[in-house]
């Protein structure tokens, strides 16, 4: 009889006969938390709870409360779906069902039928009544060969082109009751384990996300281990409803999109551009004080600059097409790093120097499909908050430090509570392939990073196989106020482009040396950030980033002139006011403006005139008193400086 070591997460080690599942070690352990394991990690990658370990292994549980046990279980919830659509709608052809950040969804060919939102109900009842037979996941490997078989006789062209660009022994079917799907897995241990279903939407997805392809009908849909999260989950969505940043930005004319300038590339109006300059400017003044130097770059550069620094190998298909001048061919800007590492490499540097850090609010352009274009959260021209630091080993962890010290500061303005930084190494399995081949400095470097993270105490979670093709990063997640996820941007070590430019400094041995590159955009893009923050704040912004900080509104006609007086105080101490010149009734004045989420509103009559005061109103909130125009300035001078200063 052959053992196997298995080291729990808190380091303690087990013995257990070779051929032991997860499941079986929970058991042993706790038959209640046996009862909540959805899958497990082993050895860093997630697995069935019933597939076998035979060798010394590492391994972690994964419940509801484990992101990896959400993914899982809703990995299984789009096969239960595809189940439940193959009895309902018979000979449909079933493409591809991951799962999502919230939710899953399943890209389906209907063939001759046809499903509108009404069916969705009745989708979800049949996904139910089979959940609630508690079949088993079971996993098969199979051979490529009889794969094709397989499939060719259900005539299915989309998982038989899937088939074809796999490799044999890499081939894995899962089978739940009398339903089978092409997966690599992993899986649940039964659809009991899905209590609640709701399905959200349908949409178009052409297959494999080209516009030459067919186009497939996408079903999204979320699932839960209980009702009440469900319904908790449904209320988050209503509220996120109201606070859709496409719905508000129009509202407080922040941005457009035209179909004359092209989708994915937004117009900023007048109090949009507001805000970005607004954004900038913070971000200049933190990282001045943080001995940045602020560069330029062109929009534009050689296909060699893009060939130098790797990227095109790997990201041509999001970079625009090439144009062919003065026989060279170039690019639009896709990333700002290659144009910062010449910057660099222009003047020699010594240890002396280091470290240099370049700031640059650069616009880069990248080819989204159309389909997955969305608003400013997914779009083709970018305005990156865009860094990069050029340090020795030595610097590298203070340095480090040191940008993660500036998103906590951004937080704390922004009023954002709960952050995770999601850290993503490489795998050693795809070096060369997907990943700079230098196990060596992947090693390192990611130790570095890790150390980093655990000195700090800042909450991260480690994610393999996600990193950038040249080094590890940290995912920056942030959630607003009411629990929604977004990524913020990234922060990226990077010790390839520093040889593949050639970047050298001087050491103190007088010998050349590389320096390392970490690669940072605290506020991300402006349109992606934007984009958050009137989801984040319902488009009611904070004072100082507000466009309109102060609207006058005259009681009538008669005092426009003199609200026209403190309307040029207010305006004296740089406070962004209007004055609200309509010849409406005040109740309407005050209705547009708390509409406009125009912080504050002044009610200007004939004794406020007199008296040289003014009646505050404040949004939301109501009559906030009476207060001297140069007190009311000074008191909204405080309060933006108060916020500032965190």
């Amino acid at each position: 009889m052959s053992l196997v070591n298995i080291t729990l997460p808190d380091g303690s080690k087990r013995e257990y006969e070779s051929g032991v599942s997860s499941m079986d070690i929970a058991m042993s352990i706790s038959e209640g938390l046996a009862r909540n394991v959805l899958a497990s990690k082993v050895n860093g990658e997630v697995w069935d709870a019933s597939r076998p370990i035979v060798r010394d292994s590492d391994l972690s549980l994964l419940t509801w409360k484990d992101e990896e046990g959400k993914s899982t279980m809703w990995h299984s919830s789009a096969h239960l779906m595809a189940e439940a659509m193959e009895a309902l709608y018979p000979g449909i052809k079933l493409a591809i069902g991951p799962p999502i950040d919230n939710g899953f969804y399943y890209d389906i060919d209907l063939m001759e039928h046809e499903v509108t939102e009404a069916d969705l109900p009745k989708i979800e009842k049949k996904m139910i009544e089979l959940a609630r037979q508690k079949n088993q996941f079971a996993r098969k490997e199979v051979s490529k060969k009889d794969a094709l078989a397989y499939y060719e006789e259900k005539q299915d062209q989309y998982k038989l082109e899937l088939i074809n660009d796999l490799e044999d022994g890499q081939i894995t079917f899962y089978t739940q009751g009398g339903f089978t799907d092409l997966c690599r897995g992993p899986h649940i241990p039964h659809t009991g384990f899905v209590k609640a279903v709701k399905l959200l939407s349908i949409a178009g997805a052409y297959w494999r996300g080209d516009e030459k392809n067919a186009m497939l009908t996408r079903i999204y849909g979320i699932t839960f281990p209980k009702q009440g999260e469900l319904e908790t989950y449904l209320e988050m969505l209503e509220e996120a409803k109201k606070r859709d940043h496409r719905k508000i930005g129009k509202e407080l004319e922040l941005f457009t999109f035209d179909d004359d300038v092209g989708p994915g590339l937004p117009l900023w109006l007048p109090k949009g551009a507001f805000m970005i300059e607004q954004l900038e400017d913070l971000a200049k003044k933190t990282e001045k004080k943080a001995g940045y130097q602020r560069v330029k770059t062109p929009h534009i550069a050689k296909e060699n600059l893009y060939l130098t620094s790797g990227h095109l190998p790997y990201y041509k298909d999001s970079m625009f097409p090439p144009m062919e001048l003065d026989g060279s061919t170039y690019y639009l800007k896709s990333m700002n790093c290659p144009h910062h590492h010449k910057i660099f490499d222009a003047l020699p540097k010594s240890y002396k120097d280091l470290p240099v850090r370049f700031a640059e609010y650069g616009t880069c352009y990248r080819y989204e499909k159309s389909g997955e274009l969305f608003g400013l959260m997914r779009v083709r021209a970018l305005q990156m908050n865009d860094a990069h630091i050029y340090c020795t080993k030595q610097q590298f962890a203070d340095e480090f430090r040191a940008v993660n010290d500036m998103y906590l500061k951004y937080f704390k303005i922004f009023g954002i509570d709960k952050y995770i930084m999601r850290f993503s190494t490489h795998s050693p399995e795809k070096l060369g392939k997907k990943y700079v081949d230098n196990a060596k400095l992947w090693k390192e470097t990611e130790d570095m990073v890790r150390d980093v993270l655990i000195e700090s105490g800042i909450p991260y979670k480690e994610v393999p196989d996600e990193a950038a093709f040249y080094g590890p990063k940290i995912d920056v997640q942030i959630y607003s106020v009411i629990g929604r996820e977004f990524t913020l941007a990234t922060n990226q070590v990077d010790f390839a482009q520093p040889l593949s430019f050639d970047l050298t400094y001087t050491n103190a041995n007088n010998e050349s040396e590389h320096p390392i590159v970490i690669h940072r955009a605290p506020l991300g893009t402006h349109e992606r950030f934007i984009g958050f923050l009137i989801e984040h704040y319902a488009g009611k912004f904070p004072l100082w980033l507000a466009p309109e900080q102060v609207r006058i509104l005259p009681i009538s006609d008669k005092f426009n002139e003199g609200c026209k007086n403190i309307l040029q105080s207010l305006e004296n101490y740089d406070i962004r006011a209007s004055l609200d010149e309509r010849g409406e009734k005040i109740g309407r004045k005050i209705r547009d403006a708390e509409m406009s989420k125009v912080p504050y509103m002044l009610i200007i009559g004939g004794n406020e005139l007199d008296e040289g005061v003014v009646s505050i109103r404040k949004q939301g909130e109501g009559d906030q008193g009476k207060m001297k125009t140069e007190e009311f300035a000074e008191f909204i001078q405080q309060e933006v400086n108060k916020i500032l200063a965190v």
